[in-house]
């Protein structure tokens, strides 16, 4: 058996095409704007095209940032003190999709592990990103549906110099009675250059099962 390389390279990565209208969308405006919000339909690819496209930049030889920030909510409960272990042990349940894109993206188990050893990768909870500044980064903010306002303007004001930050969710996947995302959303589009793509059924790539349930649940509704 060949045993595999501890570092991880761009040359590793998985080359993907994007499936629908919108994430080729996505995939044309990626470099243009430094905040996107990509929201709407589960199963459309949002989380796996922003990781995709953030490790082409961060491992590219002539790359502007230094890392990928992956931050989410503790969901369902933002005291995760009675979990056992310490922070990262607490934490290590919220990062299983990013441990499972990495895998596909790079055909091995280790390589979310490596890339964080690397220090290509960080995982963060907003409960613990007071007082730190991102800079040189691309900051993915997932499941952004489960943060309320104050989580999301803390997030939003920790962006350093030469940093990008993608926000990722669905309306419809929210674990809170007020999400805040709605008036999160109508400040951002007062601010010039931010890119938002809508992702609806018609993007849904994960399979027919979650496809036609999502439209059987909306004409049901």
């Amino acid at each position: 058996m060949t045993k595999q390389k501890l570092v991880i390279k761009l040359d590793d990565l998985r080359y993907i095409e994007p499936l629908t209208e919108k994430q080729h969308e996505v995939f044309g405006g990626w470099k243009k704007h430094s905040v996107q919000v990509l929201y709407g339909s589960a199963g459309t690819g949002k989380t796996f095209i922003a990781l995709f496209k953030s490790l082409l930049e961060v491992l590219g030889v002539a790359r502007k940032y230094d890392k990928i920030v992956i931050i989410r909510s503790a969901v369902p409960s933002r005291d995760i003190g009675a979990l056992p272990g310490d922070e990262q042990e607490k934490l290590a349940v919220y990062e299983l999709p990013y441990i499972e894109i990495c895998s596909s993206l790079f055909n091995r188990d280790d390589a979310y592990i490596r890339l964080k050893e690397q220090g290509k990768i960080k995982f963060a909870a907003t409960s613990y990103i007071r007082g730190i500044t991102f800079d040189n980064s691309i900051i993915i903010v997932d499941e952004m549906q489960n943060l309320n306002y104050q989580e999301l303007y803390s997030i939003i004001t920790r962006v350093g110099d030469s940093s990008k930050i993608v926000f990722c969710g669905d309306f419809k996947q929210t674990d809170l009675r007020d999400s805040g995302l709605h008036k999160f959303l109508n400040v951002l589009k007062c601010v010039i250059g931010v890119a938002f793509y809508e992702f609806s059924v018609h993007d849904i790539v994960r399979s027919n099962i979650v496809k036609q349930f999502i439209i059987a649940e909306e004409k049901y509704g």
